[in-house]
């Protein structure tokens, strides 16, 4: 499962990210990209994998990035 993450000591605000994600991501009042679903690291589903890794390579500040979290065996 890929999630994205957001570096909040790195972003700036710009908004690059909510433009290219607007199905994830959201703006705060502030203008800071948000997960519309609320979550500090939204799951990427598999339609919007390429349109995440071009917004992380695309991140003038770099303050995004795609992680991969396991999932436990139950049991």
């Amino acid at each position: 499962m890929n999630r994205l993450h957001i570096d909040w000591t790195a972003c700036d605000g710009r908004g690059l990210c909510v433009e290219l994600l607007p199905e994830l991501l959201d703006r705060d009042p502030w203008g800071y990209p948000v997960a519309r679903d609320g979550r500090r690291d939204p799951e990427i589903p598999g339609t919007l994998r390429q349109h995440a890794n071009t917004a992380v390579s695309l991140c003038p500040r770099l303050a995004i990035h795609t992680v991969e979290q396991d999932i436990a065996p139950i049991g």
